[in-house]
């Protein structure tokens, strides 16, 4: 069988909100291992942000308080290789070096996936979908703007401290829709290529076609010939 890695990202600023406000209303992630080179990571390496069972009802300042919140850089941390920076051992090395590793692996991890899309992006999405799988949806993709994210009104000092707290998810996002767009007009590129290549073709076939035609009045002197030939034949 052949396996194929794909992934869909998205804003960043908006990714966060709709995590803390699914986290409000009650998700937790308790049943999450967090796998890293064998071992899942002990209470004092990743620490849990709340006492009870759930952090249900939340505010966002509460959310953006927890240093431990898996919330901050998600996209990153799930893309990237941890063991490269000791997993979720923050004594291993330095934050500096550390956040360098895991967003320079998350990218590379990103561009060597066979697709990835943008929630942004949903038309475009759909189309290297389809390109790349060769597979054909039903019925083309909707976007919705107006999500629970979009929803919540926050001034510039909060947006500015989601930005900061997910300044890796920033970097890799801006690094996503780079790529992403090249991704598409290549193959729109290829596609167009791949079009005119097919219609000059068509073209030369019926030329080809026309050429091998006979009219049928060239077929009927053809005929008068013949049958000269033949009565003279007959009479040698």
């Amino acid at each position: 069988r052949n396996f194929y890695y794909i992934t869909m990202l998205r804003d960043p600023v908006s990714r966060y909100l709709s995590e803390w406000k699914h986290v409000q209303r009650g998700a937790t992630w308790k049943t999450s291992l967090h796998m890293c080179d064998g071992r899942s990571p002990t209470p004092d390496e990743l620490p849990t942000c709340y006492p009870g069972d759930d952090w249900s009802g939340v505010s966002l300042r509460e959310f953006m308080d927890c240093s431990y919140n898996l919330a901050n850089n998600r996209q990153v941390r799930m893309l990237a290789d941890l063991s490269l920076v000791g997993c979720y051992n923050l004594t291993f090395m330095n934050e500096s070096e550390r956040n360098t590793i895991l967003l320079q692996s998350a990218k590379n991890n990103l561009k060597n996936m066979a697709f990835f899309g943008l929630t942004e992006f949903q038309r475009k999405t759909q189309f290297l979908f389809e390109r790349t799988f060769n597979l054909k949806f039903i019925s083309p993709f909707t976007q919705f703007n107006i999500t629970r994210a979009s929803n919540v009104e926050i001034n510039e000092g909060a947006r500015q401290r989601i930005e900061d707290l997910n300044f890796l998810d920033m970097q890799l996002y801006e690094y996503a829709k780079d790529l992403f767009q090249q991704r598409y007009h290549h193959t729109k590129q290829l596609e167009h290529q791949r079009d005119r290549q097919k219609r000059r073709e068509e073209r030369r076939l019926q030329r080809e076609h026309r050429n091998h035609q006979w009219p049928k009045e060239d077929g009927a002197a053809e005929g008068t010939v013949t049958e000269d030939y033949n009565s003279q034949v007959v009479r040698w």
